[in-house]
């Protein structure tokens, strides 16, 4: 037992530094990701150039990945914050689940799949960073982004030949592959608060240009520092079907009756920026739920993916 006596002769901080240095341990942010940071009043600005697929996936690259992912707080009040076997073409414990719910007929049932539990898709592609003023210190950086729907569709909309069939493009547009390093284009990310919700609305392109004026030396260097994207999906990277059904258990209280009805905290209430991980505590994830819907609205996810794939990436 500590003395009193030597309490008072012990003025070192060094036994503090270190439980904090452990505290900060605890969440791992991963360096690799990257998202436009945004003002108090919910509204960001930032210019990247997407990169096409990797060096160090070598033939098997590609310009993005899919990942489908789960977040939604079940009765027992607990997280389930995973990504989808679906992601990898297998069978995953909440789509199995989610049909049981839909199929019960209760629209209770249905609402909960409908506004929880249901998959939500997200893109990850290498960028890099032209402008960044929330953080100037990434401008000149390769990093996975994560974005959802909305700038998917933006892409969408500038590619040759991705028009919608019966869609004809005004004789001004100009059409290119965005991924390309020398007829690419940088893509302006504005980001505004619009009656509550984030809005995407505004990104656009630029005029086409060749990126670091077209110096195959500096372009094969940013190319060859890509991070791999075949990796984020590679099978060994995903929790097996055991381990999530058990989760799922626990979270939606199946291994045992609880009586109680499920919750309608979506996985929508968490803003931009909010460090959960399945390793959160219930008292950290309420805490950021309640800090983000604040206002009594709940923020714009781009589309329903942005900010949830942000989110989501962290469940591995």
């Amino acid at each position: 037992m500590t003395s009193f006596t030597k309490l008072k002769k012990t003025s070192s901080v060094d036994k503090l530094i270190k439980a904090l240095d452990s505290q900060n341990k605890s969440y791992s942010k991963d360096d690799r990701y990257w998202q436009p940071t945004v003002d108090k009043a919910g509204n960001g600005l930032a210019v990247i150039r997407f990169l096409p697929g990797p060096a160090a996936d070598g033939d098997e690259a590609v310009d993005f990945v899919q990942m489908w992912s789960h977040g939604f707080k079940g009765p027992t009040g607990k997280w389930y914050i995973e990504n989808s076997l679906t992601t990898i073409n297998q069978d995953d414990p909440v789509g199995e689940y989610n049909s049981t719910l839909w199929n019960s007929g209760v629209d209770a049932n249905k609402k909960f799949v409908q506004e929880n539990s249901k998959r939500r898709l997200s893109y990850i592609s290498n960028v890099l960073v032209i402008k960044d003023p929330g953080n100037p210190a990434n401008e000149g950086k390769v990093f996975l982004y994560t974005y959802g729907k909305k700038i998917m569709d933006k892409i969408k909309d500038v590619l040759p030949g991705a028009r919608p069939e019966g869609e004809y493009p005004d004789e001004d547009e100009v059409k290119f592959n965005p991924f390309n390093l020398w007829e690419g284009a940088n893509f302006k990310i504005k980001i505004r608060k619009v009656e509550g919700y984030r809005n995407y609305d505004k990104s656009e392109f630029e005029k086409p240009s060749a990126l670091l004026d077209g110096d195959d030396k500096k372009l094969e260097d940013l190319w060859k520092s890509e991070h791999s994207l075949n990796e984020l999906v590679s099978a060994k990277n995903f929790k097996s079907y055991d381990e999530l059904k058990r989760k799922l258990d626990v979270v939606m209280g199946l291994a045992g009756e609880t009586g109680k009805k499920p919750q309608t905290a979506r996985a929508e209430d968490l803003g931009e920026g909010d460090t959960i991980t399945p390793e959160s505590t219930d008292a950290e994830i309420s805490a950021a739920v309640s800090e983000s819907s604040g206002s009594g609205k709940k923020p714009s996810l781009d589309d329903g993916d942005d900010d949830f794939a942000d989110f989501a990436k962290l469940a591995n």
